[in-house]
C-alpha cells in the first residue's frame, strides 16, 4: 500500500516506478464489499500459481494456524520469506535456481497468501513476529529441519529478525532484505521516515477503517488487466480477511512486537547475517543500514542491490548470485 493510501506494497521506496507498478496493482486486489459487512466467502478463482518443480503443502502450526508453503530441491535447508502484499509466488525466479544446491521452502506467511488469516486479537498477539516466526519454526520442523538458514524481504525480514533471537539454536545463517530493525524506525521518526513509510501509521488505525478505505480504493481500480504476479498477489490477498491480516500485521509491529523488541536490545543475533537493500530506495537514502544492524548482530555484511525493494523481482539473477555467494560460505 501506498504512502498516500493506495494499497501498499512494501516497505520502502515510494516513488520508484517498481513500486508504483506494484501499487496499481494492489489496487485491483478485490472488487467490493466492506471488511465487516458479512462477504467474507469468495467465488471460485484462478487457481494458485506455482513455483515450476516445487511442491505444495499445508502444514498446521503450533499457534493453530495453517501455513501454506512449497518445497523443492535438495542439500541444506533454506526457508524464504516474503513481504506485504506479496506471497511465496515472489521467489519464483530465485527458488528454482537455490533449489539446485538447496532444499528450498517458501511459505507464505500468517495472514498472507494462502495461509490463514485469523482475525486480529485485542493486543495483536497473534499477529507478532514471535508467533508469526514459531509458525515458521513449525513448518521447517514439519519437513524435518531442526537448523536452518532464512531469507526474509520486508515483512518477512521482520519475522526473520524474530526468528533469529528467538530461535538462535535453529537459524545457521540469515538475510535480510531492505530493512533496519522496526524499534529502531519507530524510536527515530522523523518527517522523512513519515513521508516515505505513511502506511506504517495510516495501518495503526483501529479496524476497520483502514481496511475499508483499501477496500473500496481496490473495489475503484477493480478491472483492470494485470501481469500474472501481480493477479496472484490479488487473488491470495484481496479478500477482507487478507486485508484484514495485513492491517494486524502493522498493528502488532508498533505495539506487542515494540515490547519485545524493547525487552531484547541487548540481545544479538548470533548467527551470520547478510544485509542487502536497494540502491535506489529509501531505506538506503535515509538509513545507514550496515552500521544500524552491526549494532543488533555479532557477525553483519552487506551491500546495495539493484531491483528496487522487490529485488527478487527486479534484480533475480542479481539477488540468486548474492544468496548463493553468502549461503555457501
Amino acid at each position: 500500500m501506498t504512502d498516500s493510501n493506495p494499497p501498499h506494497t512494501s516497505d520502502d521506496h515510494p516513488t520508484s516506478p517498481e513500486r508504483r507498478n506494484l501499487l496499481r496493482a494492489a489496487s485491483t486486489l478485490v472488487a467490493g464489499a466492506t471488511l465487516f459487512d458479512g462477504v467474507h466467502a469468495q467465488t471460485a478463482g484462478p487457481a494458485p500459481l506455482s513455483i515450476p518443480g516445487f511442491t505444495p503443502t499445508r502444514i498446521e502450526t503450533s499457534g493453530g494456524v495453517t501455513i501454506n508453503a512449497v518445497k523443492g530441491g535438495s542439500g541444506p535447508p533454506l526457508l524464504l520469506l516474503h513481504g506485504a502484499p506479496l506471497t511465496l509466488y515472489t521467489w519464483r525466479d530465485v527458488a528454482p535456481g537455490l533449489a539446485e544446491e538447496f532444499t528450498v521452502v517458501a511459505a507464505d506467511l500468517r495472514g498472507y497468501g494462502d495461509s490463514s488469516k485469523p482475525q486480529g486479537l485485542p493486543d495483536h498477539s497473534n499477529y507478532s513476529k514471535r508467533s508469526m516466526a514459531q509458525d515458521q519454526v513449525d513448518v521447517m520442523k514439519h519437513f524435518g529441519f531442526e537448523r536452518f538458514a532464512v531469507v526474509g524481504q520486508d515483512r518477512g525480514g521482520r519475522v526473520t529478525h524474530r526468528m533469529a533471537l528467538d530461535h538462535a539454536d535453529k537459524i545457521t545463517k540469515a538475510v535480510l532484505i531492505d530493512i533496519v530493525p522496526t524499534h529502531y524506525l519507530y524510536t527515530h521518526v522523523n518527517i522523512d521516515f513519515v513521508q516515505a513509510y505513511f502506511h506504517w501509521f495510516n495501518y495503526l488505525r483501529a479496524t476497520p477503517g483502514p481496511e475499508n478505505e483499501l477496500l473500496a480504493q481496490r473495489n475503484a481500480q477493480a478491472g483492470r488487466e494485470q501481469p500474472p504476479a501481480q493477479a496472484e498477489y490479488q487473488r491470495a490477498n484481496g479478500t477482507p480477511e487478507g486485508v484484514h491480516g495485513m492491517c494486524e500485521d502493522y498493528r502488532a509491529g508498533a505495539s506487542i512486537d515494540l515490547q519485545h523488541d524493547a525487552a531484547d536490545l541487548a540481545a544479538k543475533i548470533r548467527c551470520p547475517l547478510h544485509v542487502l537493500w536497494a540502491d535506489n530506495g529509501a531505506m538506503g537514502r535515509l538509513y545507514d543500514v550496515l552500521a544500524i544492524w552491526r549494532e543488533r548482530a555479532r557477525h553483519v555484511t552487506g551491500k546495495g542491490m539493484p531491483g528496487g525493494h522487490n529485488m527478487q523481482e527486479g534484480a533475480p539473477a542479481e539477488v540468486l548470485a548474492e544468496l548463493r555467494s553468502f549461503l555457501r560460505a
